[in-house]
């Protein structure tokens, strides 16, 4: 990554690297803010690892590549992580720096933290504290979290190599160029922003956009489309990255204003299953759109469809460093760029490898002819209706969302006669317009399948309330905690059950 970027610092000093809210750093301004930020790190010696707390920007990248060339573990620290799941990460990666852009929120959160110094990179002032923490972070260059569980959050320990082999492989099978912009939507807390978007992008010598989550549209619980949009057009971006429910947005907006956006050229969706319809709309609208599937301990992505090999309803082919293989049961186990273990509390866990070197992904799928690969759901997500028909939530989840009426839906079923989904409204609609809805679906699903009984959430499903992950996957346990009392009051043959 450094000789990359000091290379495009002597070819093309002046083309941009990172263009945030107000200001913009050049490929050789960005050579000289990296090694001014590696002279104050080693001042912090020793610094066993170090958390990044910050709102997408240029600093943030600064940060990242300066820990990343003195081998120093980075730990990104989500923003929509809960004050509880902040603390746990720091001490489970044995954090003893903190670089922040919200100096009083963690002083309030932590208030023992120790100010070390502040620096100004692309006019955003950092500010680092001393955290008293034992020396016993892993041996890794990124200590990435997730949170798909309603317990605390898993520490994924990343290689160097398997980060910048995804990267160098997403440059490659994308055709990324200097000539192209990459638009930063994702959180850069996100390991598939982080090394899918922005790593890919500064090996290819590529303009990255980085602007402030909130000026992206990302606004607490909600999303702004018409925010997004306007970047996407303003900067003239011919990349992005995006989860399915922005990919929604996106293809509605579009098809609602016909809004024109020629610049783009390669729009990646993924983080959970992406409806063929939606993409097969969107290449209809003219959106490149193209579903992949990864997953952090393999250092983000795994597969991907692109322009040159691309079949819609699938997730791709894979990386050229990636290998898969399905067992028994379905179930899908990958090898290539995989992480190096887990964090726990007295060091750190192997990843739970075969005889080969394959670790299982939980995930269901199968190959096709041509090489393509296909997910039929989660391993751990698929319930037993009491007819003892398997049903994968997600196939129906895909049918639901597809609906011009549907945002979001979750749907529960283990042990049940009837199927029972929790929908987010696109916009308010009468009963009668939700149960014509769920009746239209049903139709093309079969009777197992089929949704009996459903009602409205009180809000969508987002990161803030816990209830959605960063790349858009459903923490159903979550979700049914939350839900639970007003589903067992459904009636059992309400109205709610539509048409089975």
């Amino acid at each position: 990554m450094i000789d990359a970027i000091a290379a495009h610092a002597l070819a093309t000093p002046h083309a941009i690297a990172l263009q945030g809210d107000t200001t913009a750093l050049n490929y050789a301004q960005l050579q000289a803010a990296i090694h001014a930020q590696m002279t104050q790190l080693r001042a912090f010696a020793p610094v066993a690892s170090i958390a990044l707390a910050v709102d997408n920007s240029p600093a943030w990248v600064v940060q990242d590549v300066a820990a990343l060339a003195l081998s120093i573990p980075l730990v990104p620290i989500p923003a929509f992580f809960s004050p509880a799941q902040k603390l746990h990460t720091l001490r489970d990666a044995g954090v003893n720096v903190l670089c922040t852009d919200q100096a009083e929120d963690w002083q309030t959160l932590c208030p023992s933290i120790t100010p070390l110094a502040t620096t100004t990179i692309a006019g955003k002032i950092l500010y680092f504290f001393q955290i008293s923490a034992a020396l016993t972070a892993p041996n890794a260059a990124k200590i990435t979290y997730t949170s798909g569980t309603t317990g605390q959050p898993k520490g994924v320990c990343l290689r160097v190599d398997a980060m910048m082999q995804v990267a160098h492989a997403i440059q490659q099978s994308t055709e990324q160029t200097a000539q192209d912009r990459h638009f930063c939507v994702l959180p850069l807390a996100t390991l598939l922003e982080n090394v899918a978007g922005v790593y890919a992008s500064l090996l290819a010598g590529a303009e990255l956009v980085v602007w402030s989550c909130a000026r992206v549209g990302f606004l607490g619980s909600r999303f702004d489309i018409h925010s997004f949009i306007t970047g996407l057009a303003t900067t003239k971006a011919t990349t992005a990255i995006l989860i399915p429910e922005l990919a929604q947005a996106l293809v509605a907006s579009v098809t609602m204003q016909s809004t024109p956006l020629p610049a783009l050229r390669f729009l990646a969706v993924g983080g959970a299953k992406v409806n063929p319809n939606l993409l097969r709309q969107a290449h209809a609208l003219g959106l490149p759109l193209y579903e992949g599937y990864g997953l952090s301990e393999s250092a983000s992505v795994v597969t991907l469809n692109t322009p040159a090999h691309h079949r819609i309803g699938s997730i791709g082919k894979p990386l050229p460093h990636i290998q898969i293989r399905v067992d028994d049961a379905g179930e899908l186990w990958i090898k290539g760029a995989l992480l190096s273990g887990y964090t726990y509390p007295t060091g750190m866990v192997l990843p739970n490898l075969d005889a080969e070197g394959f670790v299982a992904t939980g995930d269901l799928g199968y190959q096709d002819a041509d090489g393509f690969w296909y997910l039929h759901g989660r391993k751990k997500n698929v319930f037993i209706t009491s007819f003892g028909r398997n049903v994968s939530p997600e196939w129906v989840e895909s049918e639901l969302t597809h609906h011009a009426l549907i945002a979001q839906a979750c749907v529960f079923g283990e042990a049940q006669p009837r199927n029972t989904a929790v929908l987010v409204l696109r916009l308010p609609a009468l009963d009668a317009a939700v149960a014509a809805a769920i009746a239209e679906i049903n139709h093309h699903l079969p009777d197992y399948a089929r949704v009996g009984r459903w009602l409205v959430a009180t809000s969508p499903f987002s990161p803030l309330n816990g209830q959605l992950t960063a790349n858009g996957r459903l923490k159903r346990d979550v979700i049914w905690q939350h839900y639970q009392p007003a589903i067992e009051a459904l009636p059992p043959m309400a109205m709610h059950e539509g048409i089975v």
